[in-house]
């Protein structure tokens, strides 16, 4: 599967008092680009919920940091998902502060597909059953520099 990436930029709310990313925002950036990822497939967390009826929820995750971001630092945050299951996407993500192959966090993401209204898992959209099984559509290809 192709890897997806996007790009972010550190900003003072990221930031404990010494400018450092605190950690639990690193999580907000695997968010936005998974989130991000699903809008260049042509689709939108609310579409989804609206017309469809689902949603995604975190069921699992790891993560390891390994370097610190800082404040006004640029970074590059990937995601390559891969079906785990009918109902679970597994996604591997790293984030690297652009234009260096310096990986600073990674992380391993599980996300269920679940009912809006019940909450129960429900097998994901064909879109993405297509996407991650069949392998129909590429995904778009975004790679962060390396120098």
């Amino acid at each position: 599967m192709t890897v997806f990436s996007w790009a972010a930029r550190v900003y003072w709310e990221d930031t404990d008092g010494g400018g450092i990313v605190y950690y639990a925002n690193y999580l907000r950036f695997l968010e936005r680009a998974r989130t991000e990822w699903l809008r260049s497939l042509g689709h939108s967390q609310r579409e989804l919920a609206q017309t469809a009826g689902l949603l995604f929820a975190v069921a699992g995750l790891s993560v390891e940091y390994r370097r610190p971001a800082r404040l006004d630092d640029e970074l590059t945050i990937t995601c390559e998902p891969r079906m785990e299951r009918s109902t679970v996407i597994r996604f591997a993500q790293r984030i690297y502060l652009t234009g260096s192959d310096t990986v600073l966090v990674e992380g391993d993401v599980r996300v269920v597909c679940v009912d809006a209204r019940t909450l129960k898992p429900r097998r994901l959209p064909d879109f993405l059953d297509a996407l991650l099984i069949k392998g129909e559509r590429t995904l778009p290809l975004n790679p962060p520099e390396r120098s």
